[in-house]
C-alpha cells in the first residue's frame, strides 16, 4: 500500500515543480507585455549582470550591454512610447540543458505600429541576451 503511494507523492512533487519554473517561452511573453506596458522595473529584473541587447533599427539602434544600460534603454523607449497594445505571434522556444532561445514576431501599437522580430537567449532563468530587430514589412496581426 505504501509503494503506490509514495509513486503518486513522487509524481506530485514532479509535476509540482516543473509549475514552479515557468518555461522560458512564458517567461519571454511577460517580457513583451512588460515592454508593451512600459514597466521598467519588472522588465529589469528579468535580466543577468552580464546581459546584452542589440536594438538593430529606430532611433534607439545600436549595441547595449549590461543590465544598467539594458534598463536605460527600456525607459528611453517607454518614455518616447507610453503605453502599447501588444499581439504576439509565432512564439517558439528551443532549450538545452545550457540555455534556452525564444523567438517571437511582435507589433506594438500605439503612435505608430511598430513590427519586430525580437529574441530572448536564457541561461540560468535570466536573459542573458536579446535582439530587437525592427522589422517594417513584418506580417503580423490583423489580416495576417
Amino acid at each position: 500500500m505504501l509503494k503506490p503511494l509514495a509513486g503518486a507523492v513522487a509524481a506530485l512533487v514532479f509535476t509540482f515543480a516543473a509549475v514552479a519554473q515557468a518555461a522560458p517561452a512564458d517567461d519571454a511573453k511577460a517580457h513583451f507585455q512588460a515592454i508593451a506596458a512600459g514597466d521598467v522595473a519588472t522588465l529589469g529584473a528579468g535580466y543577468a549582470d552580464g546581459a546584452t541587447l542589440l536594438w538593430i533599427g529606430g532611433p534607439l539602434d545600436g549595441g547595449y550591454a549590461g543590465a544598467d544600460a539594458i534598463r536605460a534603454t527600456w525607459q528611453k523607449f517607454a518614455a518616447a512610447q507610453g503605453p502599447l497594445k501588444l499581439t504576439v505571434e509565432h512564439v517558439e522556444e528551443a532549450a538545452n540543458p545550457k540555455g534556452a532561445t525564444v523567438t517571437a514576431n511582435l507589433l506594438f501599437e500605439g503612435k505608430a505600429p511598430i513590427r519586430v522580430r525580437h529574441v530572448l537567449v536564457y541561461r540560468e532563468g535570466r536573459i542573458a541576451g536579446e535582439v530587437w530587430q525592427i522589422a517594417p514589412a513584418l506580417a503580423i496581426g490583423a489580416g495576417y
